[in-house]
């Protein structure tokens, strides 16, 4: 098997500590506690990321040498691999949660490809960990499918994303309640190898300042910089500033990108925002089918809707604060704070009109005519229950000299709504081609535009369950046809059209296809 090289610095260059045991404890003045994978019964490997693997210099047949299974599975370490679980807290629907950290998941440590790229191995449900609180450091092959289907997804879509490698099955079960109702059920368990530049997250600067170790603080925004942000000058005055408002930039990159797609995380706590500005830890998320932006994939979000669609930018800038607060005793500048603020709000609020104007086919959006006119649209898209993949993907399919309702019929849920509201429907379309028309370019120009930004496929929670309900009998097919369509999610695959319909009645309030719960 080809050999992974590793070069672990953060370990190498941070404080951490060696603990007798595995025990949930409080962990003070360092930054991770290193601690082994528990080995599993029966590791099997599922199912491969060949674009991950790639990356990572690895073949088809490294991945399926049985000493990696192993290590993917958390039954032993690979040469250079050093095994760890780093330390932060967070904040969590708005409250400080105090210490979190890796509570299932163990670092296996940095590999470096042959174009230097960095890229840190993550086993998630490989384990307890001093972070296990209360846990078992276990994961169930529902969510570890989820995340391992979406980090691969959201790549193919252009995202920021921690990425994944590899899931493995345990052969052991592990023991969930759902709904979090009091049923307990024992459910098949697995391994999801994550992969990502870095996990650091904003919990872990919050983590310090909460703490008052501020030389420790100091010690890993500078690491951080050196390591992760090459761009930054690591011996400037002012790059603790010039750190924050790069991560404000990518923030609002990453979270424009989110509102383009329908995207909905459903866990937007501070510890799981990424600082390098990547979709981090895929939970109960989901994407926007029948258009409401108050709707949210997480039951434990339900009554609030604190994480809800419509609130990601604003929950976005709250995390920022959480973070410039955490950075407050390296950056003695509320202004440049502020000025990091701004920047978020501006370059989100410029992304998503670029966005915008990409997902309706127009060259630029005019503030005077075209903000009302994608504003009556969403109204509509609400109004009417119409499921947004699916619209913006027909709608480039339009006539614009003779535009039908018939074109966009097939995003409709409900027949009694879509009756009901024709005649509002068919202004907007005749605006919509108006304006069209008014630019003056090949119709080809337009679809083009269109469809580089409005996906064809997404991985919508009921093809998910399907999925999972597949893998759970023994068959891995559905998985590997997914994620191959998934591949290619802005362009129409024939024979795949299956993947792009809308989601069927029977899903609306089926457990798995709609909401989810933070179980894992």
């Amino acid at each position: 098997m080809h050999t992974l090289n590793f070069d672990n610095r953060f370990l190498r260059e941070l404080p951490g500590e060696t603990p007798e045991h595995s025990h949930p404890r409080t962990v003070n003045g360092v930054l991770y506690s290193r601690v082994d994978p528990t080995p599993v019964a029966a590791p099997k490997l599922l199912s491969h990321s060949p674009e991950m693997a790639e990356e990572l210099g690895l073949s088809a047949e490294d991945i399926k040498d049985p000493a990696f299974v192993e290590a993917m599975a958390g039954n032993r370490l690979l040469p250079g691999m050093e095994a760890y679980a780093s330390c932060y807290g967070g904040h969590q629907f708005g409250h400080w949660a105090g210490q979190l950290g890796d509570g299932r998941a163990i670092g296996l440590g940095e590999a470096v490809n042959q174009a230097s790229q960095r890229w840190e191995l993550q086993l998630k449900g490989a384990g307890p960990t001093p972070y296990s609180r209360m846990a078992d450091g276990r994961a169930v092959l529902r969510s570890s499918l989820r995340e391992y289907v979406c980090s691969e997804a959201m790549h193919h879509l252009g995202i920021p994303t921690t990425r994944a490698l590899t899931l493995c099955l345990t052969g052991e079960s592990v023991v969930r309640d759902m709904f979090y109702d009091g049923h307990l059920e024992d459910e098949p368990g697995a391994v999801v190898c994550r992969v990502a530049p870095t996990f650091t997250r904003f919990g872990h600067f919050e983590m310090l300042y909460a703490r008052g170790e501020i030389d420790l603080l100091k010690r890993l925004t500078d690491f951080t910089i050196q390591r992760d942000f090459p761009e930054l000058d690591p011996e400037a005055e002012d790059r603790y500033i010039q750190l924050f408002h790069t991560v404000c930039e990518r923030t609002a990159e990453l979270i424009a990108h989110w509102m383009r797609v329908g995207f909905v995380h459903g866990v937007m706590n501070s510890d799981n925002m990424s600082i390098t500005g990547l979709t981090i830890d895929y939970g109960p998320y989901g994407w926007l089918e029948d258009f409401d932006p108050a709707w949210t994939p997480n039951t434990t979000d339900a009554q609030g809707r604190r994480y809800c669609y419509g609130r990601q930018p604003d929950i976005g800038r709250w995390n920022l604060q959480c973070l410039a607060r955490a950075l407050s005793p390296l950056i003695n500048d509320q202004d440049a704070i502020q000025a990091g603020l701004d920047l978020y709000e501006s370059h989100y609020a410029r992304r998503f009109r670029e966005m915008s104007a990409q997902k309706l086919g127009l060259a630029q959006l005019d503030e005077d005519s075209d903000i009302p006119l994608l504003q009556d649209l969403f109204t509509l898209l609400e109004k009417m229950e119409l499921d947004m993949t699916l619209f913006f993907r027909k709608l480039a399919e339009l006539d614009s000299q003779s535009p039908t309702n018939d074109v966009v019929a097939e995003a409709a849920y409900r027949q009694d709504l879509w009756e009901a509201h024709q005649g509002e429907l068919t202004a907007w379309l005749d605006r919509y081609a108006e304006r069209i028309r008014s630019q003056e370019e090949p119709s080809e120009k337009r679809i083009q535009r269109m469809n580089t930004v409005n996906p064809c496929y997404v991985f919508r929670n009921y093809l998910a369950q399907q999925a999972i309900d597949a893998a759970e009998d023994g068959d891995s097919g559905p998985l590997e046809e997914l994620m191959q369509v998934l591949r290619r999610p802005y362009e129409a695959q024939p024979g795949m059209e299956a993947y792009a319909q809308r989601r069927p009645e029977w899903a609306r309030h089926k457990a798995g296809c709609s909401m989810l719960s933070c179980s894992s």
